[in-house]
């Protein structure tokens, strides 16, 4: 499949994407995605961040499998998250899951620093080499547990979380700047909600549920040894 192909299929799903967020426009607040956003994965080649077996389906509007029993997310569940983030082009952003590099990658579109967080070695190196063949040099990719955030580089102005735990792991909440924005999907199994959390000049954490969603666990808060890559 040519270039061109995968240009024409991106276009028709962010195409899709503007149509379809009228079905959340009252739940997230507005009725349209943030021009950045959308240019932002415009820009950024899905097919690139997929394995090759499912490249040809790279433009669907559905989660693909990324191997290891994880998922890449749905375009528009990754459009309507960036959105709520708001990320600002001098932004420090943490990433919790880094899968292949997808999210990573709009991101890096949209911030100044993006610190990305994966808990799977291979999935960790390949998403590595995707970002790097697409010349993003605004991320760094550690393998870590997630849930412990990357305490190095905090605090965020913005954190996103692409795994459920029950409740918002306290390291994010004080890993996150105040005045900063969370957004992460957070309860169990069968009745998980999309939060948006932001922290006030004072440390005061707000949370307002946006809609309900289905996301991988976020594994547990035991701490593994970590590896720098």
């Amino acid at each position: 499949m040519s270039v061109e192909f995968f240009d024409e299929q991106r276009r028709q799903l962010i195409a899709a994407i503007r149509a379809d967020i009228e079905q959340v426009a009252s739940r997230i607040g507005k009725a349209a995605l943030d021009k950045r956003v959308l240019g932002a994965m415009t820009k950024v080649p899905r097919h690139e961040f997929v394995p090759a077996e499912v490249q040809s389906r790279a433009y669907l509007d559905t989660p693909l499998p990324i191997g290891f029993g994880k998922t890449i997310s749905q375009p528009f569940m990754v459009a309507v998250m960036t959105d709520l983030l708001e990320v600002k082009p001098d932004d420090i952003v943490l990433e919790i899951g880094t899968g292949l590099g997808y999210q990573s990658a709009v991101l890096a579109e949209l911030a100044g620093q993006v610190y990305s967080v994966e808990i799977i070695d291979e999935l960790a190196q390949l998403a590595i080499q995707r970002l790097k063949r697409q010349g993003y040099t605004n991320v760094e990719v550690r393998v870590a547990n997630g849930y412990l955030g990357w305490p190095e580089h905090a605090p965020f102005d913005k954190v996103i979380v692409t795994a459920a735990p029950d409740l918002i792991p306290t390291p994010l909440i004080n890993q996150l700047k105040a005045g900063g924005r969370m957004v992460i999907p957070v309860g169990l199994p069968v009745a998980q909600q999309l939060l948006v959390a932001e922290k006030d000049q004072n440390g005061k954490l707000t949370t307002n549920e946006i809609m309900p969603v289905l996301f991988s666990l976020l594994e547990g808060s035991e701490q593994p040894e970590f590896r720098a890559s």
